[in-house]
């Protein structure tokens, strides 16, 4: 609320909070001083002058944050959570070598619900500890992810994963599409965990589990979230295969929706950027995946110019090497003045935006998540900026994009619950968790 709308009498709050910069991300370069945020339950309550809060707001914590940003947590559009104990497991390879000649063969050595556990956990962690208070996840036994992110206390979206091949988790398209359809069924009411389908990408999936899938997300309206248009190579394979580009043939098989995310999208042509944004269709940008796997570049800018909805997501810890929501902005800046030859594209609002706003649009919450405004979930991240490489400050979301590290997030609220407190997690046992990390490693080493 603001001072307009604030009671005369006092209130209580669980959690009251003075930033020294308050960033709601409701409209561009709107950055607020002086101004602080109360929690209760797990909602934003008020917004309002700091004296005023002061007055009228009993807490039963009271936070300043003097040198500290106060944003939206960040929601990461796309990764693999388990496969954070694949981390450094086969750097420097391209995409199809990658997953044929190692990330496939040690999946199906190791991968099981034990594995799948341990390996979301240590992704959570990171991911907590570095702002990110959402996450879209592909990846086997999604059942056990969504197990370790209620305790957690991260939200996620669960892309249950569609293949035509077996593998531990099911046999066949039909029993992952069975599988992922249950999951929606146990979660359906739950906020903290939503459901999607998984196909992995046009080359895995053939056109009969993709039209099911078509027909099921749009009775269940539930999103479709899957590696498209990845690198040339797929592209060059399903001309041949198909005899069209696989966005034609998806688009043929009547999957581009508003329910679509498609993961990659490195090799787009004019034609497809104007398809996909007349159909509503997301895109989440993976700019570290894409540049360690020599993927290519996304046109951010032209598909920004064009109203298409578009994310950011850091991939998995096997392919990026690192869960860190900053260090994606900064890339996705960075690739994205690269890509359209020009030095004010893709900026910094930009991609603070794909990281907050537009991450919650593509988890169809975003009247609930995505910026700071009364009666909102109380999802917020406060970063100290008072580091010797975070100074001076002319600009903090400039700062908070250029020039932070993850480490300089001090606190996390996750639907109204502190999950990190002065750099450390509270809801996750870290030690037990590295120590977990490093057992596996040993066995798969």
């Amino acid at each position: 609320m603001s001072s307009s709308e604030s009671p005369d009498t006092s209130f209580e709050a669980d959690f009251l909070i003075h930033p020294e910069w308050l960033i709601p991300m409701t409209e561009k370069g709107l950055i607020l001083r002086g101004q602080s945020l109360a929690i209760s339950n797990n909602k934003i309550i008020a917004i309002d002058a700091t004296d005023h809060l002061k007055k009228s707001c009993t807490a039963q914590q009271e936070i300043t944050l003097d040198n500290h940003a106060l944003l939206p947590g960040l929601i990461n559009a796309h990764g693999h959570s388990p496969m954070a104990l694949f981390r450094g497991f086969a750097d420097d390879m391209a995409l199809q070598p990658w997953l044929e000649e190692k990330i496939w063969p040690a999946e199906s050595q190791w991968v099981s619900e034990e594995f799948v556990r341990d390996g979301a956990a240590l992704a959570i962690a990171e991911m907590l500890r570095g702002g990110t208070t959402a996450f879209t996840d592909m990846y086997f036994f999604p059942e056990e992810i969504a197990k370790v992110t209620l305790a957690a206390n991260i939200r996620t979206i669960q892309a249950a994963p569609v293949l035509d091949f077996p593998t531990v988790y099911a046999q066949d398209a039909d029993e992952y599409i069975r599988k992922a359809t249950e999951l929606n069924d146990r979660y359906k009411n739950n906020n903290m965990v939503l459901v999607a389908f998984g196909p992995h990408a046009p080359y895995t999936v053939s056109d009969s589990p993709l039209k099911h899938i078509s027909t099921l997300a749009n009775e269940l309206e539930i999103p479709i979230h899957m590696h498209v248009h990845e690198n040339v190579h797929e592209v060059a394979d399903a001309i041949t295969q198909h005899g069209n580009r696989p966005l034609e043939r998806l688009n043929e098989l009547g999957l581009l929706s508003h329910l679509l995310q498609c993961v990659h999208a490195t090799q787009l042509e004019d034609v497809e950027i104007e398809i996909m944004a007349n159909a509503g269709v997301t895109v989440v940008h993976c700019p570290a995946s894409n540049a360690g796997l020599a993927s290519g570049m996304c046109r951010t800018q032209d598909i920004l110019d064009a109203g298409i909805n578009l994310c950011l997501g850091t991939d998995s810890a096997a392919s990026n090497n690192e869960l860190n929501m900053f260090n994606e902005m900064r890339q996705a800046a960075l690739f994205g003045k690269t890509s359209a030859n020009n030095a004010s594209a893709t900026t910094a609002w930009d991609v603070l935006t794909m990281a907050t706003v537009n991450g919650a649009r593509a988890m169809g919450m975003e009247d609930a998540l995505g910026t700071l405004e009364t009666g909102k979930l109380a999802d917020c991240v406060a970063v100290d900026l008072d580091h010797v490489n975070s100074q001076p400050v002319y600009d903090p979301v400039s700062t908070l994009v250029y020039s932070v590290q993850s480490s300089q997030v001090n606190y996390v609220w996750v639907d109204g619950k502190l999950c990190v407190a002065h750099g450390d997690v509270l809801t996750m046992d870290t030690e037990a968790i590295k120590h977990r990390a490093a057992e596996w490693a040993e066995k798969i080493h």
